[in-house]
């Protein structure tokens, strides 16, 4: 071979090396685990949640006024409130048919009256023969059958009196009356309705319209609470207000382990008894499975971690969140306590992807 072909063999043996180096060097640094991103990385753990400790219940009157009419057996000639009507004590609700009793008690009033003339005239003969039991003028007997005629009298018009105020007293029971202020939540009555022929009562007030939360509340938080105690309450899972602790139950229901905290709310026309709230107690803490709210990723299939696989793989969990405090977020469902998560899970991540995790400052 000449010393041309030599030097052109061996050049061109040089660029063939070279490529095939700058090839097996480019390979190298695309490799995924070459471009694996650093990443802070955190653990699901148990942590304290401020704020953390929740309850939920129905909304109840505080105290409720149960109105039932006092006499019976009279038709409903008019029916003046009806439900979500605000009314004072003493102010009418219901007007009974009193047509009769004003007849009856015109037809006593008129007994009564005349009894008590014979008792008057009774008392004046029996008033004749005072001071002549020993004088011989009339029998012991007849004296004594005046006296007793005339006390028998008296006690006739007495009854006969007694009667007339009966009357009365119904008749001013006719109008059946609020005995408190407060706000109409049920009504059981309505025109042509015959007094006392039902179980339930005409109407039910929630007293000064007053409704409060009766939270339902684990045993072991129970202890925690006390009254005074401030209360974030959400009505209808929108409606927020806030509440105050008034009562915590001395006991718990032997089948549910459960007692009944009784928080106050505000007086508002969106506040109804019958509804539904949740309270979360606030100053208070609870601990539960947790990660830092930017552990925590949001897109169209719902709420996600990534999780860190032991080959330091990415994958897509999805988790159902809790309560949220101090920065953190609770995990209901989710993967396991001690899974290792990205801190700060970004969109930029894709499942399959791999990092190099490094603890979270």
């Amino acid at each position: 071979m000449t010393p041309l072909k030599s030097l052109l063999v061996a050049t061109l043996a040089l660029g063939l090396a070279s490529s095939l180096a700058g090839c097996e060097k480019k390979k190298a640094i695309e490799s995924p685990r070459d471009q694996a991103r650093t990443v802070s990385v955190v653990s699901i753990a148990p942590r304290q949640i401020e704020g953390g400790l929740i309850a939920s219940g129905a909304l109840v009157p505080r105290e409720q006024v149960s109105i039932y009419p006092q006499v019976t057996g009279y038709r409903v000639a008019k029916v003046l409130v009806d439900v979500g009507d605000h009314v004072s004590a003493g102010q009418p609700l219901v007007q009974l048919d009193d047509t009769l009793l004003r007849a009856q008690l015109a037809q006593q009033t008129a007994l009564a009256e005349q009894q008590a003339v014979l008792a008057d005239q009774a008392e004046t003969q029996a008033a004749r023969v005072k001071g002549l039991d020993s004088e011989g003028l009339l029998s012991q007997e007849q004296i004594d059958t005046r006296r007793f005629a005339a006390r028998s009298a008296r006690a006739q018009a007495n009854a006969q009196a007694a009667a007339a105020q009966d009357l009365r007293t119904r008749e001013s029971l006719m109008i059946v009356r609020a005995p408190r202020a407060g706000l109409v939540i049920e009504r059981n009555v309505n025109l042509g309705d015959l007094s006392g022929a039902g179980t339930n009562p005409f109407y039910r007030l929630a007293e000064n319209s007053q409704v409060e939360l009766a939270a339902d509340v684990g045993l072991d938080a129970l202890g925690k609470l006390h009254p005074g105690a401030l209360a974030k309450v959400t009505i209808g899972g929108s409606v927020e207000v806030q509440g105050i602790v008034r009562l915590v139950s001395p006991a718990i229901d032997p089948n549910t382990r459960l007692g009944k905290v009784r928080i106050t709310l505000p007086v508002r026309p969106d506040i109804r008894a019958g509804g539904f709230a949740q309270a979360t107690f606030q100053g208070e803490t609870r601990s539960a499975l947790a990660v830092p709210e930017t552990a925590v990723r949001y897109d169209a299939n719902g709420a996600s971690v990534m999780v860190i696989g032991s080959d330091d793989r990415l994958q897509r969990v999805a988790v159902t969140t809790g309560e949220r405090g101090g920065g953190y977020v609770e995990l209901l469902t989710g993967p396991p306590s001690g899974s290792r998560v990205v801190a700060k899970a970004a969109a930029m991540f894709v499942p399959g992807d791999y990092v190099r995790p490094e603890p979270a400052s």
